[in-house]
């Protein structure tokens, strides 16, 4: 059985998907067919419409003698070349956290901290249409971002999905008891999560968080063991070496992609049960002063230019994807009065402000 999202993944290649192109050096373009289209770079140029109707494989030669293998991005292609607002999770990342946190077929997943999708995307494949993910998002403009992201690659078979925009804490505070399978925590203070997380999970149910530092994975870690309510912690971090191919000559590349962040895993011990205390010895000053805990963690912060044309080009390549065409269409022209509309609210506020009294002309 074939349903609309195998169906985009087969078959030839058709206007208003995405393709992805690699050169006989190996460096890739991913690329948006259109009927107007035409693909120009200093490596070659031709038109859309000679690998429109083409099968998948297809090597494709431009006029200068140049040539192109063209295939469809695979999910790790997609993520690292989609538009984003926020970082994204690696794919090395996304992989080991379905894994370990063992997201099974049919499960309930709350997600906190949804970026720009990219670790949504493998949650929901996991969850699939019998589970159902909830991803909390503080900002609006990511939360849209990501939400284009993820409905471009499911198109209009998108497995079970709700978004929140607000606070994480808050979301999660609103489920019922017991209520969860897995939670996931890409923020910068999980630690302030525990508790209700704990009360979210089923017994046996797992929490996850995705962080940066080491001390951010210390202060999560001790505050899973101040709370009683789960198993050991363990932690982790994947480095991906990718080797060099040709005869005898096999070894490693010179480049690696090596760390992006740390993985911590517990599991939500049933209502009145103690923890297992570990037998071990810690090490010597692991405790021996208290950890400055209340230093702040500064988010990542991208431009108020930077993020409207990221709208933009969401908006753009959702017009491509429905109608096959280079042109605007709806959703740019929707996005484009969003975004006109969000400047001028901004203007009226400073005005306002600056009226009231709060600007530096009337402190003089």
């Amino acid at each position: 059985m074939t349903g609309p999202t195998s169906s985009r993944r087969r078959g030839p290649f058709k206007a208003g998907e995405r393709v992805q192109l690699t050169d006989p050096k190996g460096r890739q373009y991913t690329i948006s067919l259109t009927s107007d289209g035409y693909f120009q770079s200093t490596r070659g140029s031709f038109r859309h419409g000679e690998l429109i109707g083409r099968e998948e494989g297809t090597v494709v030669e431009t006029e200068e003698g140049r040539r192109f293998l063209a295939l469809r991005p695979l999910v790790s292609d997609y993520v690292l070349s989609m538009p984003r607002g926020a970082t994204v999770v690696y794919p090395k990342d996304a992989a080991q956290i379905v894994h370990a946190a063992d997201v099974f077929p049919g499960a309930r997943v709350f997600e906190a901290g949804l970026g720009s999708g990219a670790l949504t995307l493998s949650l929901l494949a996991a969850a699939g249409p019998g589970g159902h993910v909830l991803s909390a998002e503080r900002r609006p403009e990511f939360a849209e971002i990501a939400e284009a992201n993820v409905r471009s690659w499911y198109g209009e078979e998108c497995p079970p999905w709700t978004i929140r925009t607000g606070e994480a804490l808050d979301v999660l505070e609103e489920l019922e008891e017991g209520e969860l399978d897995h939670v996931i925590l890409d923020m910068l203070a999980p630690w302030d999560l525990v508790e209700a997380a704990a009360r979210a999970l089923r017994p046996g149910g797992v929490v996850l968080a995705y962080v940066a530092t080491t001390t951010q994975l210390s202060r999560f870690v001790e505050e899973l063991r101040a709370s009683g309510l789960f198993t050991e912690p363990s932690a982790s971090e994947t480095l991906v070496r990718t080797w060099h191919l040709e005869g005898l000559a096999v070894r490693p590349n010179h480049r690696m992609v090596a760390h992006t962040g740390f993985l911590a895993l517990a599991r939500r011990l049933a209502p009145g049960v103690e923890p297992l205390q570990p037998t071990r010895r810690p090490a010597k000053a692991a405790y021996s002063e208290a950890p400055a805990w209340e230093a702040e963690y500064a988010e990542r912060t991208i431009s108020e230019r930077k993020l409207r044309k990221v709208r933009r080009d969401v908006a753009h390549r959702a017009d491509v994807e429905e109608t096959g065409r280079s042109e605007a269409g709806r959703h740019g022209r929707a996005m484009k009065e969003k975004i006109e509309a969000e400047v001028e609210e901004r203007a009226r506020e400073k005005k306002a402000r600056r009226q009231g009294g709060e600007g530096p002309a009337a402190s003089e």
